[in-house]
Parts: structure tokens; sequence; C-alpha cells
């Protein structure tokens, strides 16, 4: 845990401030299958994110955080663990979940609704965004510059 002011604003939560420059982390666990988790931790983020990067990358930061929340609730049917750590300058966002099948870009046709653009907007908008395997399961990451246009 980082040094700072600390609360733990609901169970599997945590959100840790620092100061003088220091990284400000969001930390949560996401429960199999809930959807609920997707709007919570919009809304966390955009308290973390209060005072961070240029007009607009917030916005960008959510949205693209709550793709890679669903995606891993949505397509492992398991828990997840979502990291959010805010340095100076960059945001990084990471889900991990437990399920090691990689996570494939595919173009969505007319009928998927809204279904199929997760990781097209995530290549799309971030400046910086990978997967990388663990032991057991994945972490798919982005990663966002707070100044970039």
């Amino acid at each position: 845990m980082a040094i700072g002011a600390s609360s733990a604003k609901t169970a599997g939560e945590e959100t840790d401030t620092t100061e003088r420059g220091n990284p400000s982390q969001l930390r949560r666990r996401l429960g199999r299958s809930d959807l609920r988790a997707v709007p919570e931790t919009r809304r966390e983020l955009r308290e973390l994110l209060r005072h961070w990067g240029r007009p607009g990358r917030s916005e960008i930061a959510e949205l693209l955080t709550s793709e890679l929340v669903t995606n891993a609730l949505v397509h492992t049917d398991r828990e997840a663990v979502l990291t959010a750590v805010v340095a100076p300058g960059q945001l990084r966002v990471e889900v991990r979940d437990f399920v090691a099948r990689k996570p494939r870009m595919c173009a969505p046709g007319t009928d998927d609704g809204t279904h199929g653009r997760g990781l097209v907007l995530v290549d799309a908008f971030a400046d910086a965004w990978g997967v990388q395997a663990h032991e057991v399961g994945k972490s798919v990451w982005f990663e966002l510059d707070a100044e970039a246009a």
C-alpha cells in the first residue's frame, strides 16, 4: 500500500492517495459476473482522476476501464482484479482475470449491437495497451498520457 491517506469505501475496494507527486492507486476486486461493478468502477475511477490530465482524458480512461472490466466479467465467468495507478503524467489501468484464454480483437458486425467493440476502443484511444500472461490467467492493460491530445 502506498504511503498516505487510505480509505476502504466498500468491500474489496482500496483507494490510496499520496502526496508530493507519488502515485495514487485504486484496487478493486470484481465479483464473478457482477456487472454492477462496471458503473461502480467508473465512479471510483472518476474520483481518483478528479484532478488528472487534460480535459477529456479522464472520460477516455473511464470508457476504456469499463470495457476491460466488462470483458473480464462477461467472457471469463470468474472474478477479476482492477488496478489503476496514477503517476505524474500517466495512468495505467490493468484488469487481471484468472482464465488463460487471450482476448481477440475483432471487427464488430452490424448485427452485434453493442458487443465486440471493447478492444477496438482500447486500441483506438489508449496510448499503449497489451495482454500479459500470468501463471494463472492474464492481465489486460492500457496506459494514457495525461497531456496527450
